[in-house]
């Protein structure tokens, strides 16, 4: 992590904790005692191992595929919640290692005896959630050192987005992580390799792209009870739709990741084009979002919408959202989709 976004960090959680009178409860990692110890710090907590873990547990997508991509498959003890297929080069990897569908509970974390774990969304370490697997406090009591992807650093309590810096919304901070990580896991090498892959990639993407109209583009999920969720400005995928030459259509909306809105929003902000955001099941690819698709422009209410007029309401993957090594595919994705003319497709 560069000193000015840990420095931003640190400065949002201790002005939390002073303004939380119940305090962060989260409790500094012990001190390094051995000379091979190392420390990184993660949403203002500082991390130190004293040697590379070896039984890393991986939640959510983000994490599985980090641990994949900085070749520490045989070190997983276990992996939880995936919203997608993992990506191709990460199949046999994923094949190999345990995982279950849910999220485990403290209980069941704690039996595979991990001494790292990594989160690729925040809620996971909160004080009080259906999912929580307890405070990164009562871990790192236990010996159990965590981490979760730094763009979503969560609020005191763990568990809120309210508390997302946007200006950690990056794909810096994502390369800050792997640089971090791989670190704290001893593979350094392997991930100043894979961040200098992702970055070329993108970059490859944006000039491509450079001189290009900028559509507006609204990532939406329909619900059950005929209101969207929109992704919002602080949702990592306003990040991608930057890079890959368009501009978020929500992106004013940074109070959560997923912002609830009705169909006259949607139909006031009249997007160029609207992406999909099909979850959450491992088998899961772009062809499971059809149906969303085929919801929004089968709805008469939305026959006007530009994106519907012009046949640009593309399935999409919630997976393709999220901040980790996804971020190139997801870049050259969304750049192919919204610029079809400047890609082979």
């Amino acid at each position: 992590m560069t000193p000015s976004v840990f420095a931003r960090l640190r400065t949002s959680a201790l002005i939390a904790c002073a303004i939380v009178v119940t305090g962060c409860g989260v409790q500094p990692s012990p001190a390094a005692t051995g000379a091979d110890a190392v420390t990184r710090a993660n949403c203002g907590i500082d991390i130190t191992v004293d040697a590379p873990p070896q039984r890393i547990y991986a939640a959510y997508q983000p994490s599985i595929e980090i641990a994949h991509a900085l070749g520490v498959t045989d070190r997983l003890v276990g992996t939880a919640y995936l919203d997608s297929t993992v990506l191709p080069e990460y199949e046999a990897a994923q094949a190999k290692s345990a995982y279950v569908e849910k999220l485990p509970s403290r209980d069941e974390l704690l039996a595979q005896n991990p001494d790292f774990v990594l989160s690729g969304f925040n809620g996971v370490f909160a004080r009080s959630a259906q999912n929580s697997v307890g405070t990164r406090a009562s871990l790192h009591d236990l010996g159990v050192r965590t981490w979760v992807v730094s763009p979503l650093c969560p609020s005191a309590d763990g568990l809120a987005d309210e508390a997302i810096d946007p200006s950690t919304v990056r794909f810096e901070n994502v390369y800050a992580d792997l640089r971090d990580l791989g670190a704290l896991w001893a593979v350094s090498e392997r991930a100043d390799e894979v961040v200098a892959e992702l970055s070329d990639r993108i970059a490859a993407v944006s000039a491509t792209v450079a001189n290009a109209p900028r559509p507006r583009v609204a990532v939406v999920t329909p619900k059950d009870d005929g209101s969207y969720t929109a992704a919002g400005g602080i949702d990592f995928i306003t990040q991608i739709i930057e890079a890959a030459g368009g501009v978020n259509a929500f992106a004013d909306l940074t109070e959560r990741r997923n912002v609830q809105i009705g169909a006259e929003e949607l139909i006031a902000r009249d997007p160029d084009i609207i992406l999909t955001s099909a979850c959450c099941k491992a088998t899961y690819t772009r062809a499971d979002g059809q149906p969303q698709v085929d919801k929004i422009v089968g709805n008469p209410a939305f026959a006007n919408l530009t994106a519907v007029r012009n046949g640009v309401v593309h399935p999409f993957l919630f997976a393709d959202r999220a901040a980790g090594v996804r971020i190139a595919h997801a870049t050259e994705l969304v750049a192919e989709l919204i610029h079809p003319d400047l890609f082979d497709r």
